[in-house]
């Protein structure tokens, strides 16, 4: 049994307006869905839980309801590993994998999503990154203190996919130790467990700003073949 959490918990309003980022519209379709209408190509998908905000709820169930997928609506927390701990206390006990995908990455290929998926059952916890392609520097106030190597290090994406016992105790362990880490994988690390990577796609980018979002417009027009 595969279970996705699909993590829509911003309240923010970064793009101006009123209307929340999980919500604005890509190519007339809200991001929500795009992410959504990627979870359910999963195969074996059993449910997919929708953390959101609680005066969101009405407007997601009716906005992902025509997927025809099994649908779970839980309540989004103050940080967004509250939001994923909020999901997984709704994961049924049967569950083998849990998927978690961030709304804001509506582009992500379902083919690197399968992938993932693949690289978890086989190893517990897997997540999609790509390596960085630019030049770090470390810095002190504004002046360059190093530069760091690159052939090592990958930017982070979602999904990430884990067994659903190991991210059980993973978040298990956070909340004990008061600990707020950036994405769910960092919280497996810390019990000493290995995540593997599986090469991803700059199409996974995640809006956050009305610039990514601009971006993501240009990219569709181009490549119509990505609308699922």
């Amino acid at each position: 049994m595969i279970e996705a959490i699909l993590v829509a918990g911003g309240r923010g309003l970064r793009f101006g307006g009123d209307v929340p980022k999980q919500f604005q519209p890509l190519a007339g379709v809200p991001l929500l869905v795009w992410s959504a209408r990627r979870m359910a190509t999963i195969a074996g998908l059993t449910r997919l839980i929708v953390v959101a905000p609680r005066e969101e709820h009405a407007r997601c169930q009716a906005l992902l309801a025509p997927l025809g997928i099994p649908l779970h609506l839980a309540d989004a927390g103050d940080e967004r590993q509250h939001s994923v701990a909020s999901g997984l206390a709704a994961v049924d006990a049967q569950t083998e994998l849990v998927v978690v995908h961030d709304a804001a990455r509506p582009l992500v290929e379902p083919t690197a999503v399968a992938a993932c998926i693949a690289a978890a059952r086989a190893d517990g916890a897997a997540l999609l990154a790509t390596p960085v392609a630019d030049t770090v520097k470390r810095t002190a106030g504004e002046r360059v203190t190093a530069t760091v190597p690159r052939a090592d290090l990958w930017l982070a994406q979602t999904p990430q996919v884990f067994r659903a016992d190991l991210l059980r105790r993973a978040h298990a362990q956070a909340a004990r130790s008061g600990i707020v880490d950036t994405d769910d994988a960092a919280l497996v690390e810390r019990l000493g467990v290995p995540v593997r990577v599986v090469p991803s796609s700059h199409l996974n980018r995640k809006i956050t700003t009305s610039d990514d979002l601009a971006w993501a417009e240009a990219i569709v027009a181009g490549f119509p073949h990505l609308r699922l």
